[in-house]
């Protein structure tokens, strides 16, 4: 059975009227005893009927319930509330066979607005404390705020005190280090002029010294030079008085066989330069030989004719050279009715050809035609 108890207008504890409307849940015990008791009070008797019985007194013990409390308590602890109606009520009702499932409030309120006042009142302190909690919290994040503002430029402050000192001690040791470099660099220009100047010094030196040395070495040559040229003149002066002293000595002693000693004189200067160019003739064939050699196969292919013209061309060469000291020669004296060294060096001729080339030259010679016919 579900039964709504309601209580209209009750004063309460303070003299409010309140209205309160319950739900409950109710049913007939199935123990043998209870049941027994159900059956004694309500046999006979139409379900209304037992719900108003029940309800009725439940309405009783609820009013009675209200006014022993206050509305706020009431409104507040309706769980409480309830517990307390149905502890109350239970024995009332478990004594006619009835048993409460359950019991709550569903609706508690007041024609007088008295709850409407407690809300407003509430409200307002509500909003009063909620206006004094932001205004303390404005306050309190206002005095942190302060508070992290000046921590922060504290912070800053520093950081900036520290980068200036940091700045100025960069600047002071660059200025350092800027006054060192420079000091290093005028004692390195310092330095570097000393050290240009010392060397071109020492290159001036130098340079003085060589002069002065090829100076030493020219007067030097100039003094050779002047003693070179007196022994000179004097080895000429005595080379000429000695031989005029023994010109005139000479030509005391030996007037008669001038003629004599100039022809051997002759003879023998005209010997000397055959015998010379003879040898130039053999050394410049010893040179010619291996070519001459080379060339004899190719001669060999020639005919007596063509061996011959070769000859006859280099015959006037050969005989220049042969006559070439004679030109120098003003007089030739035949001594003893012989021919002299002449006849001699021309008799060789033929031998020496024959001899470089392998061409008999007196055969070749006889083969020609003399121009009488």
């Amino acid at each position: 059975m579900t039964l709504t108890p309601r209580c209209e207008n009750v004063e309460t504890s303070e003299g409010v009227p309140i209205t309160v409307t319950c739900i409950a849940q109710c049913k007939i015990m199935n123990e043998k005893e209870l049941l027994t008791i159900a059956c004694e009070q309500f046999l006979g008797k139409k379900v209304d009927q037992i719900k108003s019985v029940i309800l009725q007194t439940l309405e009783g013990h609820l009013r009675a319930i209200l006014g022993t409390m206050t509305v706020e308590e009431i409104y507040r602890e309706r769980d409480q509330f309830a517990s307390l109606v149905r502890e109350v009520a239970t024995p009332d009702v478990g004594r006619m066979g009835i048993e409460i499932l359950s019991f709550t409030i569903k609706e508690v309120y007041d024609n007088v607005e008295y709850l409407a006042s407690l809300g407003k009142s509430k409200i307002a302190e509500v909003k009063r404390n909620a206006t004094v909690g932001v205004a303390n919290a404005e306050r309190d994040a206002g005095i942190r705020e302060s508070e992290c503002l000046k921590s922060s430029m504290d912070v800053k402050y520093s950081a900036d005190s520290k980068i200036e000192d940091s700045n100025r001690q960069y600047l002071t040791e660059k200025a350092a280090f800027e006054t060192e470099v420079n000091y290093k660099k005028a004692d390195a220009k310092l330095a570097y002029d000393l050290e240009s100047t010392r060397f071109q010094q020492r290159i001036a030196f130098e340079e003085k010294e060589i002069m002065l040395i090829e100076r030493r070495k020219q007067t030097k040559i100039e003094e050779d030079e002047i003693v070179r040229r007196e022994k000179e003149m004097k080895a000429e002066i005595k080379e000429l008085a000695d031989a005029k002293a023994f010109e005139i000595e000479e030509l005391a002693k030996a007037k008669k066989a001038q003629v004599m000693a100039i022809a051997e004189a002759e003879a023998q200067r005209i010997l000397l330069i055959g015998n010379a160019e003879a040898d130039a003739v053999k050394a410049r064939g010893a040179a010619e030989s291996e070519l001459m050699r080379m060339k004899a196969a190719a001669y060999k292919q020639y005919g007596d004719a063509a061996i011959l013209a070769l000859t006859l061309d280099t015959l006037p060469k050969i005989a220049a050279e042969i006559s070439a000291p004679l030109k120098k020669t003003d007089q030739i004296v035949l001594l003893s009715g012989e021919t002299g060294d002449v006849a001699k060096i021309a008799a060789q001729i033929p031998p020496t050809i024959q001899a470089l080339t392998g061409f008999e030259l007196t055969k070749a010679l006889s083969k020609i035609p003399c121009q009488d016919g």
